[in-house]
């Protein structure tokens, strides 16, 4: 437990802070942007005081920190770059001779409990934690979430299976799906295959919907068991679910076959991260340039070029200090050098109110732009109109050159704003120049254009600009029309909708399940039912066979739009395919049908049973095997990755 001295020496952060801010009546800096670099200076002084030699007396470190103009940021960033749990100490030690009287902040705060996790001192975390429930901090406090992540990170799964119990019995019974992937994550951690297994199928009975970060979890728990050719198959199988694939999927997936030497699987899933547009990660590096001393020199060059720090980028030291996005420590025997600290997301807000002034004080920064900065940059702006103002301004910048990759970041922001002029500017511009834009980017532009309502421009991206990612496969043409038939129902072109579905059929599209899922509820909460029929035979007809959470999908639109009749003919379908819908679909029919006196249905409805009724030893993968999402993913796609993982993890070990 923390000393009653460590509940003082936190107090003085707050206070040093809210002191030095009631000094200034009026903002002592021009722009925003030159208050981020001169914080930024600030941040790095005191990283490079931190990691001197030998190491900064608390005098030199308290005259660091007694700056008029510190404030929360610089101190949690302060916190986060500190290279040791000692080093943390020292700035609440120095800050606690300054002024010892007022609370901490809860930014600060939060940071402190991060570093506290990241060092595994879960004894001192779990006294500050304390400390915080008892209020010494004023209204300072942590969401079930935030004590689940910093247990986990801490290395305290006890903890965190604990906390998990106590949200849900707070209120949130079924959790949100992070608390399952953080659950997950621990169980894989303690060796708990079965537990782990069963918490994903916990997530799926309970409503939630798997994300990436879910399916990272997965796939590293199938490397781990050594099933790598299943943890491809998940990996596959993520498109046809719309789980977008990250970077950390093809990190762990490229290590993994490296490490087995199976090159020509790492050719492909480089082949398919260039088509997704993700930039290599670091931890690439290594696996990739033992690859490359294999002998593939050509299929791994390009990537390790973007991968090497840029020789533009220079060191911090004492006397030099300036700006780049790396932060990587770099001794020297006569100083300290380190890469110059730099947020991207601060930075962004910074430029929020471009003008004249801040494009000057950005030249006079002199910042290494390279094209994953830019990225970054872009990423984080809250506003189209600067991310456009800078995406123009840094395109004429020496030595910077846009490439597919800060494209596409600025095409998803125009198209999510629906500013079509400007989205097909930048197509012109890449069909000149001869840019090969990755599938995905094509795919998200529709999507988008569903956001800002913009139909016609998702037609022309459709029609005329998805060569731009090179031949399309059959599989992607599906995924493509999907997504115009979602952009075109959510901008309630139900006519245009109808015409692109018996084209895509007519040229041998077949639709998976899930878009005709989509369509049959989109029409029904419109009480377009014969459409819906019409959709329901299609289905049928181009030999697919109805999924279960299809089914129920029509039965709850059907209530909605009072025909409890209909749904019940769907219902009695179910039964015919031994298919029983869960708890809250039963419920719902019944309810409709009462509504609408239908007395005799409605008993038959009820005389029927739960699917969590019908007994757990049962073959098929989840007990409620009605789960998937409307345009998403089916009740099918679910099970079968569901199986592949069940199945690996349990199996008996030779």
């Amino acid at each position: 437990m923390f000393s009653p001295g460590f509940s003082k020496s936190l107090k003085p952060l707050h206070s040093v802070i809210t002191h030095q801010v009631r000094s200034f009546s009026r903002d002592p800096f021009p722009n925003k942007l030159q208050h981020y670099l001169y914080r930024a200076n600030l941040i790095d002084s005191i990283r490079l005081s931190l990691r001197s030699t030998p190491p900064v007396s608390e005098t030199d470190l308290t005259t660091l920190l007694n700056h008029r103009l510190l404030d929360s940021f610089v101190v949690k960033n302060a916190l986060r770059s500190s290279p040791s749990l000692s080093s943390a100490w020292s700035i609440f030690k120095s800050l606690r001779k300054i002024n010892p009287q007022i609370s901490h902040e809860a930014e600060t705060l939060h940071a402190f409990a991060t570093v506290l996790a990241k060092f595994h001192q879960s004894p001192h975390l779990k006294s500050l934690i304390a400390l915080v429930h008892a209020g010494k901090f004023g209204r300072v406090h942590f969401t079930f979430m935030n004590l689940m992540n910093l247990y986990a990170t801490s290395g305290d799964f006890h903890s965190v299976l604990n906390t998990w119990d106590e949200y849900k019995s707070s209120g949130d019974e079924k959790g949100c799906t992070e608390s399952y992937n953080i659950v997950m994550q621990v169980y894989v951690s303690l060796g708990k295959d079965a537990e782990a297994v069963e918490t994903f199928d916990q997530m799926i009975n309970n409503g939630g919907i798997p994300n990436s970060r879910t399916f990272t979890i997965m796939i590293e728990h199938l490397l781990k068991s050594e099933n790598l050719d299943a943890a491809l198959e998940v990996f596959e199988a993520l498109p046809s679910m719309r789980i977008t694939r990250t970077l950390k999927h093809y990190s762990v997936l490229v290590e993994a076959f490296v490490d087995a030497q199976r090159f020509d699987q790492v050719k492909t899933l480089l082949d398919e991260m260039r088509a997704d547009g993700k930039f290599p990660s670091r931890r690439m590096l290594e696996p990739l340039r033992r690859m490359r001393e294999a002998g593939f020199e050509e299929e791994t060059g390009e990537f390790l070029r973007v991968m090497l720090p840029d020789e533009r980028v220079k060191d911090v030291s004492m006397d030099d200090p300036s700006d780049s996005e790396e932060d990587e420590p770099n001794h020297d025997d006569a100083q300290v050098k380190l890469k110059p600290w730099l947020d991207p997301k601060a930075l962004a807000n910074s430029l929020k109110k471009w003008s004249a002034d801040t494009v000057t004080a950005l030249e006079e920064a002199n910042f290494v732009w390279t094209n994953l900065l830019v990225c970054k940059m872009l990423r984080n702006f809250r506003s189209h109109e600067t991310a456009w103002s800078f995406f123009c301004w840094v395109a004429v910048q020496p030595r910077f050159t846009h490439d597919a990759y800060t494209i596409e970041r600025m095409m998803a922001m125009l198209a999510r704003n629906g500013e079509v002029e400007l989205v097909d500017k930048l197509i012109s511009k890449v069909r000149v120049e001869g840019i090969k834009l990755p599938f995905s980017t094509i795919r998200l532009i529709i999507d988008l254009y569903g956001v800002s309502k913009k139909p016609e421009a998702a037609i022309k991206v459709f029609r005329q600009d998805r060569t731009l990612s090179g031949s399309v496969s059959g599989f992607n043409l599906m995924l493509l029309y999907s997504s115009l038939l979602r952009t075109l129902t959510k901008c309630e072109r139900n006519a245009e909708a109808l015409e692109t579905l018996e084209e895509m059929v007519s040229t041998g599209v077949s639709p998976d399940i899930q878009t005709f899922s989509g369509l049959m509820y989109h029409f029904a909460l419109q009480g377009e039912i014969q459409t819906v029929q019409r959709l329901f035979s299609m289905v049928r007809q181009i030999g697919l066979e109805p999924d279960p959470y299809m089914l129920k999908v029509l039965v709850q639109a059907y209530c909605r739009c009072e025909r409890s009749v209909l749904a019940f003919r769907v219902f009695e379908d179910m039964k015919d395919l031994n298919l029983i819908p869960d708890r809250e679909t039963k419920e719902l029919l019944v309810r409709s049908l009462w509504r609408e006196e239908k007395r005799k249905e409605a008993a038959a409805v009820e005389e029927s049973s739960y699917c969590e009724e019908e007994g757990s030893n049962s073959s098929s993968v989840l007990r409620l095997t009605l789960k998937g999402h409307v345009w998403n993913f089916s009740s099918r796609d679910i099970a079968r990755v569901y199986n592949l993982y069940r199945d690996c993890i349990l199996k008996p070990r030779s």
